[in-house]
């Protein structure tokens, strides 16, 4: 079949989002513009088309790539639900998290052998706890300040009115004390809902959720999540018994670690047939440590040991140093101390941002550090041998787009996690 000589007519591609609570429709528009931006760069044809389906937000391409016409449909594998009903907490209730999680990543030790890797994902997590409680110290200060400055006012009338210094004293215990933490409370809370409102601009909410939502089990999958990803398991198998060529599993950020249990379950269940389509797993600024590196996580560090040795699918992990939200270049399976004698997978390789964009483009973007995380999705305007459209719309499967190909000589690919059991 083609997909044995690594031509593509027809394709299904399963994209698994990282932690985001927004509609899935947002990838449909970003993969409508960034394409045809890339296409003209790249000089083929590419146009998408929407698409619908009960189960996932789904899309159709149709591209000519080196004169081949490709067929691919494309469907987002939705998670946001969950994502949203996992940030509908209260200002006390965030903090509590912060707290919550900043004791498990340090108590566990699992915070200092993250930054033994790369400081950048490391510094992102501990961003939202820095910018909270900041904002959390600054509404205490100009509360304690406003409620200090109420009470000296309300002192200063009652001795102006007349009172007698006894009784101007007890009225300050008594109702001028409560006046001052009344007026802090209202200020500290105006000023937290104020913070909050502009977290769409500050991203520190919603990357505490983030991390919450990963360490809340200590790296177990919450049961929400594994039900979902059980029903994604459902659709990925349905497609490797359809007449395509490819079946390409995409998973973006928080979004890889999903896809390593998905597939790994997939394998373990003999639901990946002898003869059909060609599996293809795409990991894309993959933060799997965040998780693989916690004490409970047996169930994803064994699932990243089976996938890392089997022949029944190709896994190509990409990243950039560039990228300060993800573990650039760390082998998720050698770092998470489960690599066995004969892993084969992934091949680590480098996006290198610094020399597919260029010099503008990279200045550009350089300090957008959410933006340069979506940079995978996106066009290069200097393209190297990654490319996100040819990848998923192109004539070639993703084990022939990269067959020879080495892996980036600076990956990490040591063992640094301090928990490497796994679930039998």
């Amino acid at each position: 079949m083609n997909a044995q000589a690594g031509q593509v007519r027809k394709r299904r591609v399963f994209h698994i989002p990282g932690y985001d609570p927004f509609h899935p429709r947002r990838y449909r528009e970003l993969y409508r513009t960034e394409g045809a931006a890339q296409a003209k760069i790249s000089g083929y044809e590419i146009g998408v088309k929407a698409g619908t389906s009960e189960t996932s937000f789904r899309w159709t391409v149709g591209a000519r790539i080196a004169g081949q016409p490709v067929m691919s449909q494309i469907d987002v594998l939705v998670w946001s639900d969950i994502v949203r009903d996992s940030m509908a907490q209260s200002i006390p209730a965030t903090y509590l998290q912060l707290v919550q999680t900043a004791w498990t990543y340090i108590s566990t030790g699992t915070l200092r052998r993250l930054m033994w890797m790369r400081k950048g994902p490391v510094i992102a997590a501990l961003y939202p706890v820095v910018m909270l409680l900041s904002q959390l110290a600054l509404a205490i200060g100009i509360g304690s300040w406003l409620g200090g400055f109420a009470e000296s006012v309300g002192q200063g009338g009652l001795a102006w009115i007349g009172f007698p210094e006894g009784a101007v004293f007890t009225g300050r215990i008594w109702g001028l004390w409560a006046l001052g933490w009344l007026v802090m409370i209202v200020v500290v809370v105006a000023i937290l809902r104020w913070f909050k409102a502009r977290d769409n601009k500050l991203f520190a909410y919603y990357l505490m959720h983030d991390y919450a939502y990963s360490a809340q089990l200590r790296g177990q999958t919450p049961p929400a999540l594994a039900a979902r990803m059980r029903e994604f398991q459902t659709l990925i198998a349905a497609a490797l018994k359809e007449d395509v060529d490819e079946v390409l599993v995409v998973g973006h950020s928080s979004g890889a670690h999903l896809a390593v249990s998905i597939l790994a379950d997939l394998l373990r269940s003999g639901r990946v047939p002898e003869g059909g389509p060609a599996l293809a797993f795409l990991s894309l600024g993959q933060v799997v440590p965040m998780v693989s590196f916690l004490p409970r996580a047996r169930e994803l560090r064994r699932d990243l040991a089976v996938l890392s040795t089997s022949d029944k699918l190709t896994w190509v992990d990409v990243s950039a140093p560039g990228d300060g939200c993800c573990f650039a270049l760390c082998d998720p399976v050698a770092v998470s101390g489960v690599a066995p004698d004969n892993k084969r997978w992934p091949l680590v390789i480098s996006a290198a941002f610094t020399q597919s964009l260029t010099p503008a483009r990279w200045k550009a973007l350089r300090w957008r550090f959410f933006r340069l995380h979506f940079q995978y999705l996106c066009a290069f305007d200097r393209p190297k041998d990654y490319d996100y459209f040819q990848i998923t719309a192109g004539p070639l499967t993703l084990a022939a787009r990269y067959a020879g190909r080495k892996p980036s000589g600076s990956r990490i690919d040591i063992p640094v996690s301090k928990y490497t059991s796994q679930v039998p």
